[in-house]
């Protein structure tokens, strides 16, 4: 049976489960299907014809919007079937025709979105992704699967993410870029095949980071994308030097994680 708290409103058009979980003061509209498996915390709201299925868990006042699809299977070959999770935090908007897959056995069968994110329409979150908090993802934005994208990342409409490439903290991708490769946190890239064009120094001066702070970045980035040695060399020798300013070292300890994928810079992706 499902639990239904007696501050919900299921519209009579509605189908909700047996074995859904359902909290005060949901509202699920007309058209809407909500499957078995599924968690809806309190405040969540369905307009009408949104589907949420799957192994799903939706967080405290989160909106989904008409026509999106969340928690449907993997988008991947390898999926055998096997029943995977998807986790979608607090206050996300979801507008219409959004798709958010489930995991992947093989990768621990879970794709995670954080709290304050914005979905525009037709943007796609694929199986074992891992979407941060307050990221932005304009119309028509492509994430594979595997993807990881950091707190505060803005990603353009129309733009896709190869599989298993990390979008850094605050990074922005700009609209109809190609992201191949991994975008440092505070990068920006734009084009297709997408370049590393500097630094959001927008999106960072919006965020209360100070200017002398910018300024050091500013230099480090230099230091490693102009420097004579490999990028991870050159990241390697200013750790010292910049010591003290955490955005920086943020940076510097992205580009030494290991990853699947190379690092974007202003060279790669050009003719």
């Amino acid at each position: 049976m499902s639990s239904i708290a007696k501050s919900a409103r299921i519209h009579k058009l509605a189908v909700v489960e047996d074995g859904a979980v359902i909290g005060e003061n949901v509202v699920v509209g007309p058209f809407c299907h909500v499957g078995p498996k599924v968690v809806l915390h309190d405040a969540v709201q369905l307009l009408t014809h949104a589907v949420v299925t799957g192994r799903t868990t939706i967080g405290k006042g989160t909106k989904i919007f008409p026509m999106a699809v969340v928690g449907g299977d993997p988008q991947s070959v390898h999926h055998g079937g096997e029943e995977t999770t998807l986790d979608v935090g607090e206050n996300c908007t979801i507008r219409e025709g959004v798709t958010i897959n489930t995991g992947t056995a093989d990768y621990g069968g879970k794709t995670i979105v954080g709290n304050d994110n914005l979905f525009l329409a037709n943007s796609h979150v694929a199986h074992d992704c891992r979407v941060g908090n307050n990221v932005i993802m304009s119309n028509n934005v492509m994430l594979a699967g595997h993807v990881t994208v950091e707190d505060r990342v803005i990603l353009g409409g129309g733009c896709a993410v190869h599989q298993f490439t990390r979008i850094g903290r605050q990074a922005f991708v700009g609209g109809l870029s190609a992201a191949s490769y991994d975008v440092i946190p505070y990068g920006m890239l734009n084009g297709n095949p997408g370049v590393l064009s500097g630094l959001n120094i927008v999106g960072m001066t919006r965020a209360g980071i100070e200017r002398s702070v910018i300024h050091s970045v500013r230099r480090a980035y230099k230091s490693i994308f102009e420097g004579e040695g490999s990028i991870r060399d050159n990241a390697a020798a200013i750790r010292a030097e910049y010591a003290d300013c955490k955005e920086v070292i943020e940076i510097l300890d992205f580009i030494a994680a290991d990853s699947d994928r190379a690092l974007s810079s202003p060279n790669r992706g050009k003719g």
